[in-house]
Formats: structure tokens, sequence, C-alpha cells
């Protein structure tokens, strides 16, 4: 289980403070895929990043019970003078995972040919994306984090993507934000509503699909 319990978060900008997350609570249960809707710039993003552990919440407590992914296709953890390759034994070191067996998956998924071997440097964020998805692969977790994955790479390759999370990994819990809440009917259980930092939940996703088009369209 995970659960986020009075969680506030802000930034400080050139007129202050300006918080972006007012008191979240959410408890995500082993199995369980909610998704979470808000227009862009509502603090989805955000979200994620305290649910990893990337960002930390200002007060408020996180309890994570499971073991957590970091934001799929999200590349900010990468050391941008390493290679793929050594980026790759970097993290599976860090989970304790063995690197040269992982290595053959990753290489193939991400298709990235020689610039596997090359310094991240020089990747474009496509290249990166595809990297970090690879190695989010290669590594079991209990929950997974989707930030807008679904725009990673061409069709083919988010054919590919939906096939490892949703079908192979269909037994885990996932989180996944987005702005698009067709795709949130598709992929989730339950969906919640990230609005005015407050989160908003809902009996069913109809009825969150109803309040989402009704605030927004």
């Amino acid at each position: 289980m995970i659960e986020l319990v009075d969680v506030h978060k802000g930034y400080k900008t050139k007129v202050g403070y300006t918080p972006v997350l007012k008191g979240l609570n959410l408890v995500i249960k082993p199995g369980e895929k909610i998704g979470i809707v808000g227009r862009n710039g509502a603090g989805k993003s955000t979200l994620i990043r305290l649910i990893s552990g990337v960002d930390q919440p200002d007060s408020g407590a996180i309890n994570r019970l499971m073991s957590i992914s970091w934001p799929l296709a999200f590349g900010g953890g990468f050391v941008a003078s390493l290679t793929g390759m050594d980026n790759l034994r970097f993290i599976c070191r860090i989970y304790g995972v063995d690197p040269d067996i992982r290595k053959e998956y990753v290489e193939d998924f991400a298709e990235l040919g020689k610039y596997f071997y090359e310094p991240i440097k020089k990747y474009s964020s496509g290249m990166r994306a595809r990297l970090a998805f690879a190695i989010s692969m290669a590594i079991e977790f209990d929950c997974f984090l989707i930030d807008e994955i679904v725009a990673v790479g061409d069709q083919r390759f988010r054919d590919r993507c939906h096939y490892e999370l949703f079908e192979r990994r269909a037994d885990r819990a996932m989180v996944i934000v987005s702005h698009d809440m067709n795709y949130v009917k598709a992929t989730c259980d339950r969906a919640a509503l990230l609005d005015g930092g407050h989160l908003i939940h809902y009996d069913s996703i109809e009825e969150a699909y109803a309040d989402y088009h009704d605030r927004f369209h």
C-alpha cells in the first residue's frame, strides 16, 4: 500500500511561495490502477515525483509499503557523462539486480543501437525517454508511476510499452497522471481530479469523467 497523508507542496517564485498541492490524501492498494487527471499545470507531475521520492513534500507524510518505480520515461536520474549501459549498471546496483542479465532486454527495447554505448549527453530527449522506460521494465516494481507515457516514441514503441505494462504486468499497481480522460478510462480502475491544488475523489470513473468535462469543456 502507498498512503499520502495531508501532503503539501509548493515552490519559491519571484513573487514568493506558490502552493501547488494543498493537503492531498490518497491510498493506493496493491494491484490498483488509479488515474490522476487535471489540466496542464495542475501539479500532476509534481504529485508523481513526490510519490516516487524524487521530490519531497513540504509537509505531510508519504508511507510506502510497496516498491515504486521512478516516473516512467523520466531520465532525470541519469548521469549524463556515462553511457546508456553504464547507467543501466548503476541503476541495477541500486536495486540489487544483475545488469548483465538485463542488458540484452534493455538494449533491444530501447532501440538505441550504437548509442547505447555512448554518453547520455549525446541523446535526444526521445532516446533518453526510451532508455528510461526500458530500464524501468527491466526492474520489477509493485507499483509503476506513469506520467503521460503514451506520448513516448512512435506508435509501434507505444504498443510495446502498452503490452509490457498493461498485459505482462496486469497484476501491478499503477498511478497514471494525464490530461486525457479517455486514456484514463481505458486503463484505470478509478480516477481522481487534481484541481486548484486539491485532489477530488469519485465513486466511479464515469462520475470523474462527467465532472472533468463539466469543469473544463
